[in-house]
């Protein structure tokens, strides 16, 4: 045993949660990486250790988020054999893309089991823990997504609906305490997430618009940089983490014209695809890429660099 503070990161096996936890481990703390498959989490203890993180450093625990039970056990079992958990960030999440006429009740419920129930079941598992030691650091990765709801995200935008206004009112309800909540809302990142995104209703053509914007340096932001300041808002205990310049006046024109965005959004939704009849099952991006035009391969060359650096699908 050691006294480095110790960080359960939940969606730790790839992308954005690997770069968080890995990110928090460079700043002196044990990672807790979770994730719901063994084999993935050890994948991604080896890429964190081949950073020059000590092995004995990074921990792995097997949960599914959007199960309490399972994060509860989980967590119980951290605490018994490695230590108390100073810093609980949930990561994990899903992105579906695709109309909302050919969006389904199993697209929302999927969305909210994983992104709005999984923040609560960590919060259950950890923030009573965190009160009884008075101190801790809990976070969400949300998204502006959760701020403003964007076209063709429909499920994803409810989920991080729910999970910003959840840690936005657990974090009052801490004040004084010496806990702390964190919304992180970010705005487009290049973690090569355009590979394990899924795509319904006109599948190629809704690949060929996400799949650039998620990777272009002008409209997203690199992916590294995010973790670092990701990390630095949640351990100074703020509130609110907005990433990326799009984002910040996205959130504020959002705040001060809500119609106006609103009808801005519908806009962009007109220009975006059709749907499509019957066209509900969701397809991986990593399956739809091979068949891309070549502009889109160009353009999305950055995220597909990160997409392998970053263990991505």
């Amino acid at each position: 045993m050691n006294d480095r503070p110790i960080a359960l990161v939940v969606g730790a096996s790839r992308g954005l949660g690997l770069l968080v936890a890995a990110d928090l481990a460079k700043r002196g703390h044990q990672v807790v990486l979770a994730a719901r498959s063994q084999e993935t989490l050890d994948a991604a203890a080896r890429w964190i250790t081949r950073q020059g993180v000590p092995e004995t450093f990074v921990h792995t625990a097997v949960m599914d988020a959007s199960d309490a039970r399972s994060v509860a056990d989980a967590v119980e079992d951290v605490e018994t054999t490695v230590g108390p958990v100073d810093v609980a960030i949930h990561v994990a999440g899903i992105i579906e893309v695709g109309p909302a006429e050919n969006t389904t009740r199993g697209h929302m419920e999927h969305a909210m089991n994983i992104m709005a129930w999984g923040p609560v079941n960590l919060a259950d598992a950890v923030v009573a823990r965190m009160r009884e030691r008075q101190r801790g650091r809990f976070a969400v990765v949300t998204s502006i997504g959760g701020m403003l709801s964007a076209p063709h995200l429909l499920a994803y935008s409810t989920a991080k609906f729910a999970a910003v206004g959840f840690t936005e009112g657990l974090a009052a309800s801490l004040a004084g305490s010496g806990v702390t909540a964190s919304v992180v809302a970010p705005g487009l990142m290049r973690t090569g997430s355009h590979a394990a995104a899924e795509f319904y209703g006109d599948r190629q053509r809704e690949y060929s618009w996400f799949a650039p914007a998620a990777s272009l340096p002008l409209v997203s932001m690199d992916a590294q940089r995010a973790a670092h300041a990701i990390v630095g808002g949640v351990l100074a205990g703020k509130p609110y983490v907005i990433l990326t310049p799009a984002a910040k006046v996205g959130a504020r024109v959002h705040g001060l014209a809500p119609g106006l965005t609103t009808r801005l959004l519908g806009v962009v939704n007109r220009l975006l695809p059709g749907p499509v009849d019957g066209a509900t099952k969701p397809i991986p991006g990593a399956e739809l890429a091979p068949s891309a035009g070549q502009l889109v391969k160009v353009l999305t060359s950055l995220g597909d660099r990160s997409r392998r650096r970053n263990l991505e699908p």
